[in-house]
Parts: structure tokens; sequence; C-alpha cells
């Protein structure tokens, strides 16, 4: 029997053992893992937008950017500002996508009010298209004047001068949308109003083509039929039933008499109640409505 045999047989039937035990020590990278000493995975928080104002021009989102050297501005933001111009250089900037720009010329000594706080800064000039939501770009340069601390895991931007501190949070500045609340708290109440001067100008409306409508004068045998008709009515027989015109949403017909007859019309928005005590007030005066 082969030696190998008979080694996997004993192994096999447990006659002999693999091996003594052993203490593997491992690594610190390996207990880390094992024992989740590792930290919590976060989330990106955005990028750090901070509100500033330079001469009378209102930045609301101005970026904040480490990986800038340089504060950029764009050639329409320039002419916003009323710069007439900026100094000439022979600057290349160097593009993500391997690309050369060559900027429009440097504006220097720039003051950027952040808050309370004043502070300058030259800034490069590029003919750029302008995005919705970033203006200009506050680099290294700007940060490092302001004394700016980045703490990106509380999403919080300190700029300090001197003694004194600014503290600007992400997360609240991108929770609230851009308009005013107030504006969105207006949009009912316009509307009822809209609704209402617009039932007004329909009614006027109709009234108005009511009485521009030609009157045609009945012959005269006609006028006697009606007379004789609203005598039988006041007799209590049938009245004759009329050709309606068609009203506004907001106007409706309402019927003084059985079997709908002596139209009137009256405003649609009313209540039952309403409507039935209109009704009794208009049955009461009805010989004076004719």
């Amino acid at each position: 029997m082969p030696l190998y045999t008979k080694f996997l047989k004993e192994l096999m039937t447990r006659k002999r053992n693999w091996g003594e035990k052993e203490t593997v020590v491992l690594t610190e990278e390996c207990s880390a893992i094992i024992q989740k000493k590792l930290p919590q995975k976060m989330m990106d928080p955005g990028s750090f937008q901070i509100p500033c104002i330079i001469g009378d021009i209102t930045i609301e989102k101005a970026l904040c950017d480490l990986g800038a050297s340089i504060n950029l501005m764009s050639l329409n933001m320039m002419r916003r500002m009323r710069i007439e111009e900026a100094k000439p250089t022979r600057m290349a900037l160097q593009l993500a996508d391997r690309t050369f720009k060559f900027p429009h010329g440097v504006v220097e000594d720039l003051l950027v009010k952040v808050g309370e706080f004043i502070f300058p800064a030259d800034f490069v000039v590029l003919d750029m298209e302008e995005e919705a939501n970033t203006s200009i770009i506050l680099g290294r340069s700007f940060l490092a004047t302001a004394r700016a601390i980045i703490d990106v895991q509380k999403g919080e931007l300190v700029l300090r001068l001197q003694e004194e501190k600014m503290v600007f949070n992400v997360f609240k500045a991108t929770s609230y949308p851009k308009e005013a609340i107030g504006e969105c708290m207006m949009v009912d109440t316009i509307e009822q109003i809209v609704q209402g001067v617009l039932e007004e100008e329909q009614y006027e409306g109709s009234m108005k083509l009511e009485q521009q409508a030609p009157r045609e004068e009945p012959p005269q045998g006609t006028m006697e039929s009606s007379i004789m008709t609203n005598h039988k009515d006041n007799n209590g027989e049938e009245a004759p039933k009329l050709e309606l015109k068609v009203l506004p949403p907001s106007l409706k017909y309402a019927y003084l008499g059985d079997n709908s007859t002596y139209p009137v019309i009256i405003n649609s928005s009313l209540s039952k109640e309403q409507e039935e005590e209109l009704i009794q007030v208009l049955k009461q005066h009805k010989d004076a409505i004719g």
C-alpha cells in the first residue's frame, strides 16, 4: 500500500491528527475589520457654498473649492459689477479634460463681504458660460485669507477674522428652496381672488350682452296672448315654458312656479338654505317681478 494512501486512511478514521492547534497572530488591519473598529462610512455632504456680496451684487451661492488655486469669476459677472478693465495676464488655465483656457484678465483687490466680515481677494476673469447656481469660485487663496476651517463630517465651514468667527452649515443651506416661503403661501389666496373677480366679470358681461341685444316688438296678437297667459297663471292655470339661454358657471336658473315655470337667475354659489330663502322672498314679490 502506498504511504500516502495509508496516511489518508488513518486521517479519515481519525487515528491520526492533522496537526496541533496553532495560534495565528492577525495584523492590525485584519483585527480592525473583524472587530468592526472601522469608522462609519458617511455620505457626500455636497459642495460648500456660501452667500457673499461684492460691490452691490449679491451672490447667493459662491463655491468654496480647495482644489482651485485661484479665485475665478465669469466675464459676465465682471460686467455686472461695472468693472471696466481687468489687468492683462499671460496665465493659462488647464481644465480637467486637458484643454487650455486663456483668461480675460485679473481683477485685483476686490472686497468680498461674507456676513459681517470683509476680505480682500484677487479674481481671475474667464469668458465662460455662467451656471444658475454658481457665479464665482473661491479658491485656496481666499480660504487662506479667511482662515477657513472645513469640517466635512459636520458639513460646517468656519471663517475667522481676528478673534471672531462665522459658521456656515452646508446641510441647512441645501435643505430650503431658493424662493421665499411667503411666495408659496400666497398661491391659494390669489386663486380665490382671481376666481371671484372672474365670476363678477362673467356676470357683468352676460348682463351687458343682454342689454345690448335688440328687442323685437311682438305683434299685437302676441301681446294679447301673453296678457291672457299671465291672467291664466294668476288664476292658477299652467304657465307656458320658455326657451332658456345658457348661463355661465357662476349663474343658474331657479323657478318660482311649479313644473319649472317663472324662471329667475340666481348665483350658483349659494347654499341650499340661502337659495330657499331667496326663492321665498322672490315668490312674495312675484307680481312686482312680472
